[in-house]
């Protein structure tokens, strides 16, 4: 099985535990308005490889990872291949590799036959890294071009299965630092089970200049990184 991957990187540390080996998977569903990378959003770009091929590079540099690290699979939404997904985190665990997944949950259904492959990769995967990225589904839709009830669900689905969980969220001023819904997103892990930790990502305009290059109109444009106070009341709210 191939699958179409964007990129790796080979020392990543913000992207799980420890030091990580990064995959970058092509293909998104979102729009996010902040994206950095707007370039893996085709689901036919990229260079094709195999699971194979992939979990040999990643363990050339398996001496720096330490007891924690692992690879993190990310994307784009490695979820939109979720079949190749699978064999990659089931050849990983094999190898005695901590697995990783960082996901939207955009593609998240209870359909079949997406939802049986769902249950299946929770086998092979020790944490699931998932942005929250508004609590409000309209709100979530402005921002994203898609509604969160099904990530949500996901995110109470993986509760219920004891799978651990870190959640992200990316504070964007103006945009998703409002006080209340910072609130109503902490009532909602507070629901949760399984979340070992609360990140709060500033926004940065880093990735901007993909938008450009893709002669995508970057509607951030000019909206400066959150203040370092504004940075604090959301951990204090959300880390509470």
């Amino acid at each position: 099985m191939l699958g179409n991957i964007h990129s790796t990187e080979t020392f990543g540390s913000v992207d799980g535990p420890g030091v990580r080996f990064l995959i970058f998977m092509q293909g998104c569903p979102m729009r996010c308005r902040y994206c950095h990378n707007a370039d893996t959003w085709n689901p036919n770009g990229g260079t094709q490889m195999t699971a194979d091929a992939l979990l040999d590079r990643a363990e050339r540099y398996r001496g720096y990872w330490g007891s924690e690290g692992g690879i993190t699979v990310s994307g784009g939404e490695p979820l939109m291949q979720i079949d190749f997904l699978l064999e990659l985190t089931q050849k990983a665990k094999q190898r005695g590799i901590h697995t990783c997944v960082d996901t939207s949950g955009q593609p998240f259904s209870r359909r079949e036959p997406f939802f049986s492959k769902f249950c299946k990769l929770l086998e092979s995967v020790d944490l699931f890294l998932v942005d929250i990225k508004h609590i409000d589904s309209e709100a979530h839709r402005r921002l994203t071009k898609h509604p969160n009830d099904n990530i949500l669900d996901m995110l109470t689905f993986l509760s219920e299965q004891h799978k651990p969980v870190w959640i992200r969220h990316v504070l964007v001023p103006g945009v998703t630092d409002d006080d209340e819904a910072l609130r109503r997103t902490r009532a909602f892990i507070d629901t949760l089970s399984n979340v070992q930790k609360v990140e709060v990502l500033p926004y940065h305009s880093m990735g901007a200049y993909k938008w450009k290059a893709l002669g995508l109109d970057y509607t951030l444009d000019g909206v400066q990184p959150p203040d370092s106070e504004r940075v604090r009341n959301a951990e204090q709210i959300l880390k509470n």
